[in-house]
């Protein structure tokens, strides 16, 4: 099988039947192909999500891929952070682009990031590089994980499960930007007192 079928193999059918056949080994499968997306960039994040929700239903669709997500890219975080001085990441590090990138989030810090996080499209295997590459402190990338994976999770995991109410009935639609308000504001606030706290030390 050549990488074009290898991709086009991947549909709503084939991924949920997947889960289904693996049934036996529990959350396992709807944990790990999430997980493994954040190591392998070109598998459908959006469609092992929804498939979740198919599969195991709102919650727990939700919950599985939101684990397997955020645990897949704090694990690609700790590698790079932990390898980042090896020959590879350091021919990385020498790109204007990706200086340029890191130089930005640690500027920026939580803000940027969560946001950056709860878009399904944004290119969150370069986002967890460039992190791990950057001097950000780790809780502080953890909890931009954390929150900005709920959102995206939660939204596609609610137009997978039930499109049909997403379009008719507006105020779900509304919840979702409460949630990620909430999120957002809260995150802000933890990493306000943990500056707090860093420059009280120092």
């Amino acid at each position: 099988m050549d990488f074009y079928s290898f991709k086009e193999w991947f549909t709503m059918e084939n991924v949920v039947d997947l889960i289904d056949k693996y049934r036996s080994f529990g959350p396992l499968p709807g944990i790990l192909l999430p997980l493994l997306e954040a190591f392998l960039p070109f598998l459908p994040l959006f469609l092992f999500v929804m498939a979740n929700a198919n599969a195991f239903g709102l919650g727990w669709g939700f919950f599985f891929s939101w684990l397997g997500s955020s645990l897949g890219a704090l694990l690609v975080f700790l590698l790079v952070r932990r390898y980042g001085d090896s020959r590879f990441f350091r021919f990385l590090q020498r790109n204007k682009k990706v200086q340029s990138l890191t130089t930005w989030v640690e500027r920026r810090g939580f803000g940027p990031l969560f946001i950056l996080l709860c878009f399904p499209f944004t290119p969150s295997a370069i986002v967890n590089i460039v992190a791990g590459l950057s001097k950000i402190n780790i809780y502080q990338y953890m909890f931009a994980v954390i929150g900005g994976k709920a959102v995206m999770i939660f939204t596609l995991s609610f137009i997978g499960y039930d499109i049909v109410s997403l379009i008719k009935q507006p105020i779900r639609t509304g919840i979702v930007i409460i949630i990620i308000f909430i999120l957002w504001y809260a995150g802000k606030h933890i990493e306000s007192r943990m500056k707090n706290k860093a420059h009280t030390r120092g």
